[in-house]
């Protein structure tokens, strides 16, 4: 069966209209008709059933549209990554991610990379205490935050991660015994102080200020990286809220991760610089949009 001869019979079993498929393909009526009938003599079998009020399918002709339909795509999809290989299109995206949050991304990165042969994602580490830098000096194309972000020159895409909050406390500390903590525990301790590079609305967002019952949380010791908070609370000098995610993926010696049971849920959103906005992060944010969270 030829390329062309294909291409009307997959034509005609989507529109099941000789009209329609002839003026979709701008040919005429009559070379969709010889099309059809070539091959029905050709396999020995009756691919459409054809009357003059409407045009189906046969059972052998739905399999053959099923078979061919693979074929078409897959060969679609083979000229599209030796197109871009071809014409040197490859194109990488920049992507800051708390450290293992790559790993929760996997389903939109496999499913942008099957949309976008062309397109790659790599990403970089990012620290609370200055979440924003990377993104505004161009280093990282996107990042990937909890929000709320309320930067005039960034833009907040859709959400691709959502999961609840642990509280890291050191091994011997009182509260490890109990298995679970509060937000009311913070009153009774010490946070991490991220210092002045993190916007004190989007840390409060995940490290209140001041407990529900209205005690001030105290800040301090001071960190800037992940492991420097998880070395301050090994050393029982503060706990320290974080998402859930910190404890799927670590497992310190001298430190606990109790599940926060009054924390509202966190949200994770794709960021950018809104004079950023390239062909491929709309492609990423797109697949995202398509794709919805990843419940932690």
């Amino acid at each position: 069966m030829e390329l062309r001869d294909i291409e009307i019979f997959l034509t005609l079993a989507e529109e099941l209209h000789f009209g329609r498929t002839a003026e979709r393909l701008h040919v005429s009526q009559a070379r969709v008709s010889q099309a059809i009938a070539k091959q029905e003599r050709r396999l020995g079998v009756i691919l459409f059933d054809r009357t003059s009020r409407r045009v189906a399918l046969t059972p052998v002709g739905r399999r053959l549209r099923e078979d061919l339909q693979q074929a078409v795509d897959l060969l679609r999809e083979g000229l599209a990554r030796a197109e871009a290989a071809g014409a040197g299109t490859r194109q990488t995206l920049r992507l800051g991610v708390f450290g293992h949050a790559g790993h929760e991304l996997r389903p939109l990165i496999e499913a942008f990379h099957s949309r976008h042969p062309g397109s790659d994602v790599q990403f970089g580490e990012i620290y609370g205490s200055d979440p924003f830098t990377a993104l505004r000096t161009g280093e990282h194309d996107a990042h990937v935050l909890w929000l709320p972000v309320a930067e005039p020159d960034l833009t907040v895409g859709p959400t691709v991660l959502t999961g609840g909050r642990v509280l890291a406390v050191a091994a011997d500390h009182p509260l490890a015994e109990r298995g679970t903590a509060s937000l009311e525990d913070l009153g009774d301790n010490h946070v991490v102080d991220f210092g002045p590079d993190a916007p004190a609305y989007w840390i409060a967002a995940m490290i209140p200020t001041r407990t529900p019952l209205g005690r001030r949380i105290p800040r301090g010791p001071a960190a800037r990286t992940f492991h420097e908070v998880l070395s301050l609370v090994a050393s029982g000098q503060c706990v320290h809220p974080l998402g859930e995610i910190a404890a799927r993926y670590n497992r310190p010696p001298g430190i606990v991760f109790l599940p926060v049971h009054d924390a509202p849920p966190i949200h994770w959103a794709l960021i950018w610089r809104s004079t950023a906005d390239g062909t491929t992060l709309r492609a990423l944010a797109q697949t995202a949009a398509d794709l919805g969270p990843v419940a932690l």
